[in-house]
């Protein structure tokens, strides 16, 4: 009797086994489609999003950098996806420029040699787009794919913007990243410019960037802060590459939902055939070589209320209309230059992602990056120098900042560092 009962409890044991196993694969199993289920979502999700980024074509040029430059009609670049832009009549040209302009060619002397050298994008190696139409850096599948999500895809994380005077170093690390900026603010601002070093530096890890740049900004630092940023940068993670490219950004609410950088989401509206926002800029400036500068200008039109973008003497790339914004439909607040890096902190220590050239500034020209001839739009659309400049870095052991004024360069300042070094951990 006793055998009988073992048995029988044997075999409900081998039976609850049996079930446990079964639901376990059956779960697995569940688990295994969905996740096969959720990839293809994505990519179906990714498809979608490069049928609006990437346009139809008229031409098509391959740059020696692995870029696809894609010459584009006016009309259908993706701006005009935009709801409030559909009925837009492109401004081909602003009504005015600022007075004073006194632009320097984007070319600047070797400091061993007297011989010049213009700067230029590395796709015109291989063909220029037509009159009529701009062109646009092609967005790939790996680009997408390395965002955290297609709806984050071109844009910039919260908290990216230095706060010089209105918190603590601990509250603007929170997102990691670290600058070396001149300011001013206290006045109404209508542009700025600059003439901005041009490098390529050192990435430590792909999901960190360096860049060199101006902000016009607007509003408080809250969730209603408005700015247009351009300059230069290296991002592994946005280009897959460690390029040096010239870019833009804006945002109407501090980076949350509106805004991207370049053409990735409806806003500038780009009316130059010649230069592609996010494309390689070719050459870069060498420690004790050459060194090569660019020129940006961002200004609004005192008639239609734009900003508009204009990239060295001959270039002016298009504009952003002024409803994107709150504050910046009537002027800025502050304005800021200098440059910015995204410290991830390694293994608890200081990333070794260089900023500018790599170099403080103490070392001057051919080693230490610069901006020089940093100047705003007032009231009347002049640009002058700007008055009651402030410098500001979060950890000066990492990255640095030093300004001057002299009749060759005007309002100037040298910038950055190497990051990681013996006193910054």
């Amino acid at each position: 009797m006793a055998t009988v009962q073992f048995i029988s409890s044997e075999r409900r044991v081998v039976k609850m086994v049996m079930i446990v196993m079964i639901l376990g694969l059956g779960f697995f199993f569940s688990s295994s489609v969905e996740a096969r289920m959720g990839i293809e979502r994505q990519k179906l999700e990714v498809q979608k999003h490069l049928k609006r980024l990437n346009k139809p074509p008229v031409k098509t040029i391959k740059s020696p950098d692995g870029d696809i430059i894609d010459c584009v009609p006016v009309a259908h670049q993706m701006a005009f996806d935009h709801p409030f832009l559909r009925n837009h009549t492109i401004q081909m040209r602003p009504t005015y420029h600022p007075e004073g302009i006194n632009f320097e060619e984007n070319k600047i002397a070797s400091s061993k040699s007297s011989k010049e050298k213009p700067i230029t994008q590395l796709w015109h190696v291989n063909g220029r787009c037509s009159e009529g139409t701009i062109p646009i850096r092609r967005t790939k599948k790996a680009d997408v794919f390395r965002a955290s999500s297609v709806k984050r895809y071109g844009k910039k994380k919260h908290k990216s913007i230095p706060k010089p005077r209105s918190a603590a170093p601990d509250l603007i690390n929170e997102s990691g990243h670290q600058h070396a900026i001149a300011y001013v603010e206290g006045d109404k601002y209508y542009g700025a410019k600059a003439t901005i070093n041009v490098w390529e530096p050192k990435i430590q890890q792909s999901n960190e960037f360096s860049l060199s740049q101006l902000w016009i900004l607007g509003g408080s630092f809250g969730e209603d802060l408005n700015s247009i940023e351009a300059g230069w940068q290296v991002s592994p993670d946005l280009y897959g590459d460690n390029n040096t490219r010239l870019f833009t950004y804006w945002t109407s609410d501090a980076y949350q939902a509106t805004g991207c950088y370049n053409l990735l989401c409806s806003g500038f509206i780009q009316i130059n055939s010649e230069i592609a926002m996010g494309a390689s800029i070719f050459p870069t400036s060498g420690y004790r070589g050459s060194q090569y500068d660019i020129s940006i200008l961002v200004w609004k039109d005192p008639k239609e209320g734009h900003w508009w973008m204009q990239f060295g003497n001959d270039y002016v790339l298009g504009y952003w209309p002024s409803f994107l914004f709150s504050y910046l439909a009537d002027s800025a607040s502050m304005i800021e230059w200098g440059g910015e890096v995204v410290n991830s902190n390694p293994d608890g220590q200081h990333t070794s992602t260089q900023m500018g050239s790599g170099h403080f500034p103490e070392e001057g020209f051919s080693k230490s990056s610069y901006f020089r001839n940093i100047q705003v739009v007032d009231g009347s659309n002049n640009l002058r120098s700007p008055k009651g400049i402030g410098t500001f870095t979060e950890q000066s052991n990492c990255y640095d900042v030093q300004n001057g004024n002299n009749g060759d360069w005007g309002s100037y300042f040298y910038y950055g560092g190497p990051g990681k070094n013996p006193n910054c951990q």
